[in-house]
């Protein structure tokens, strides 16, 4: 499907952008005509543009990586770069007082590329309604793909924004403007839980081309909304009850993908990361990316292009994306080999004196540590970028070596075309133990937290220095059923999801939807500005820094009739 992706948002691209010659008979190739539009091909070109949209983000107005919103505004990492006012405005994410409705990059940004996404998503919907069955025999299944394209967009917004207005195809411009985003939290779950479960009843098992959505995918998406949505807030997002028909429904769906049999872990977290090994048993749904498709610079994931080791020479930009001293310290374990729940960010923790969990070098680029699975290439504090603000870690889950076939350098920043996970087997194991977790259940959790330590502890096998020695001491053992009680079994699976999950961006949204977000990054903030002093300022405000602002922007668009999140 990569290559099918890139052919067909070249030719719809041209549909809504296509310029002409002087000459006005002269039409430019790959530009449609409008009788053109209700013709089976043009309508797969646009169903596949709409695919495409779902990666058209950019660095300023990311819509799929999550690590400015997701792990910089979390326990998890320090913004990073040169200094607090490079790209100050994930410093103000970072601090959370300073950010402001008027923000034009992230906040605003990434509002728009969302609806530009849905856009694409409705625009293919309304020309395959257009067409019988009998005249385009996909049609149902198209009409299911694509409403899963736009519940997966419609999703995001809500875990950034809350209060998201929402329309669906049949709405025209007038319409669109007399839509507010002033719904109740449960409508507009229920909205976009509507296009996921038609997905669920309209999609194939399996799907002849790699990237399209299926009925699993449909599945786990939709247990990931209904886990959310069970954890019910007030309108100033305090979480006032867990509600148990939710979590039955989470662990329905899990349940469908697991028996599936199409998807396993796999024998190594390492293979999440790597070109090599995407698409495998582990991804339930996936962006598509492409390289030496015959474009000029491919379709390359440009999102996480300015978080790679700014003085490596084999990079060169931009050190943003640092991971925190909590961070590092959550992966050391104690003598049975389990996470240290109460104690782990008592002090700085010494590497190479204590023992850790394989998913840290996995995550955290470390002095004298092979970097991105090069064991000739070790990270150097000399790569980083601003140290004496930002400490000497880095991250690298999302980047890849530059002798990697993925890897280009365009200008200074960088792309790639590994593909980004969306929804992962192992996410589809913890959010079941978690429903199992809060529904008194915690006895069928611990099997399946087992599984996601169990591969942990095996995900060694990239990580030898030259000399065959490891840079790190490995100590991750299984939890066992005594003293497995509901609090301590959800403290594991909180923990587990941190560790499994690290600086991916799940990190503060997790947060949100447990409510705790306040308590634990208030408290991670007392104990970091220590360290890191810029963040002697930082301060979490319950009902207000849960969600980011709707963009002003849009509020004087509407003439006022979008609301402002409170707090703003």
């Amino acid at each position: 499907m990569k290559n099918i992706i890139i052919t067909a948002f070249i030719t719809t691209g041209l549909l809504f952008f296509g310029a002409c010659k002087k000459a006005l008979d002269y039409t430019p190739t790959g530009v449609l005509s409008s009788s053109d539009l209700t013709s089976p091909t043009a309508i797969e070109g646009l169903v596949t543009a709409a695919y495409a949209a779902i990666g058209n983000g950019d660095m300023i107005g990311p819509i799929y990586s999550k690590w400015a919103y997701g792990s910089v505004r979390s326990d998890d990492a320090y913004k990073g770069g040169g200094g607090t006012g490079d790209v100050g405005e994930v410093d103000a994410l970072e601090h959370y007082n300073l950010v402001t409705p008027t923000m034009g990059a992230f906040v605003t940004r990434s509002w728009q590329n969302l609806f530009k996404s849905i856009s694409r998503a409705n625009v293919a919907l309304r020309a395959v309604n257009t067409l019988s069955p009998e005249a385009y025999p996909q049609k149902a299944q198209r009409v299911a793909e694509l409403k899963f394209l736009r519940a997966h967009s419609y999703f995001t917004m809500k875990l950034l924004y809350k209060n998201i207005p929402i329309f669906d195809e049949t709405a025209t411009e007038e319409d669109i403007l007399k839509v507010s985003n002033d719904l109740k939290n449960e409508d507009s779950w229920n909205k976009i839980a509507a296009d996921f479960q038609f997905a669920v009843e309209n999609l194939p098992v399996s799907q002849a081309e790699i990237g399209r959505a299926n009925k699993s995918a449909a599945q786990a998406y939709l247990a990931k909304l209904r886990l959310y949505q069970a954890y019910e807030q007030d309108v100033n997002h305090k979480v006032i009850n867990i509600s148990q028909a939710r979590l039955q429904e989470v662990v329905t769906l899990t349940e469908a993908v697991i028996a599936s049999g199409k998807y396993s872990l796999s024998n190594d977290i390492a293979n999440n990361f790597l070109p090599e090994t995407e698409n495998g048993t582990e991804s339930v749904f996936a962006i598509q990316f492409s390289i030496n498709d015959g474009t000029t610079a491919g379709r390359l994931s440009y999102e996480d292009g300015l978080n790679y080791p700014h003085g490596a020479p084999q990079y060169g930009c931009c050190g943003f994306h640092a991971a925190s001293q909590n961070l590092v310290n959550a992966h050391t374990t104690d003598a049975n080999g389990l996470p240290n729940f109460e104690t782990f960010n008592n002090g700085i923790a010494d590497i190479k004196n204590v023992t850790v969990d394989p998913r840290l070098d996995h995550t955290v680029g470390i002095e004298g540590h092979p970097y991105k699975y090069d064991n000739t290439k070790l990270f150097s504090n000399s790569w980083v970028r601003d140290a004496g603000v930002y400490g000497n870690f880095h991250t690298m889950r999302f980047q890849q070596s530059a002798s990697s076939s993925s890897y280009l350098k365009l200008g200074p920043f960088m792309g790639t075309a590994k593909n980004y996970d969306v929804i992962r087997y192992d996410d589809v194991l913890l959010m079941q133990a978690e429903a199992y977790i809060e529904m008194g259940q915690q006895a069928k959790a611990l099997p399946l937290i087992n599984q996601i330590r169990r591969r942990a502890a095996a995900s060694t096998g990239r990580l030898k220095k030259t000399d065959g020695t490891f840079p790190s001491n490995y100590n991750t053992k299984e939890y066992t059923p005594s003293g497995w009680t509901q609090e301590y079994a959800r403290q594991a699976l909180r923990f587990e999801r941190r560790l499994e999950f690290a600086t991916e961006g799940d990190r503060f949204f997790d947060l949100v939807r447990w409510g705790i977000a306040e308590q634990t990054l208030n408290r991670y903030i007392s104990v970091e500005k220590t360290r890191r002093s810029f963040l002697s300022t930082a301060k979490f405000t319950a009902g207000r820094d849960e969600y980011l602002p709707i963009p002003q922007s849009e509020i004087t668009f509407t003439n006022g009739l979008y609301k402002q999140n409170p707090g703003y």
